[in-house]
């Protein structure tokens, strides 16, 4: 595989601790689900915000491979967080995607062609259960 970028992360202290690039552009306060109301993010937040973002990027470069008229387009990614039968964790995903511009046939053919694409689906599947919903607005 041709790499095209890399970056690196550290975390300290774990799910209570923090948690930060390394070239010190970006850090946040860690806090664990269980703690509600303490200030901070939890990693399946930090895990949603980028599945997010390189889903939705992800959509709009197969909507131009497929030559689909999308005018918009909006993803959020739900994470959750579990323990299976054998207790160890695992993550659930459901990725929530409103397009405009093209019809509810071509919106399902577009968001299962991009979650072929994108480097977070394909990093997850078959691991972590994902489920895919789409909107035409």
């Amino acid at each position: 595989m041709k790499i095209f970028y890399k970056t690196r992360a550290t975390a300290t202290g774990g799910r209570s601790g923090h948690t930060e690039l390394d070239d010190g552009s970006l850090g946040f306060d860690l806090v664990s689900f269980q703690e509600e109301g303490k200030e901070g993010v939890n990693p399946e937040q930090l895990f949603a915000m980028g599945f997010a973002a390189c889903f939705d990027s992800a959509l709009n470069l197969t909507a131009q491979q497929m030559k689909l008229p999308i005018n918009s387009s909006k993803t959020s990614a739900q994470v959750g967080i579990g323990m299976k039968p054998d207790g160890s964790y695992n993550l659930d995903l459901d990725i929530y995607v409103e397009v405009s511009g093209i019809d509810e046939t071509q919106a399902q053919e577009l968001i299962e062609a991009a979650h072929k694409v994108c480097p977070y689906s394909n990093a997850t599947r078959g691991n972590v259960d994902a489920r895919l919903h789409v909107t035409v607005v």
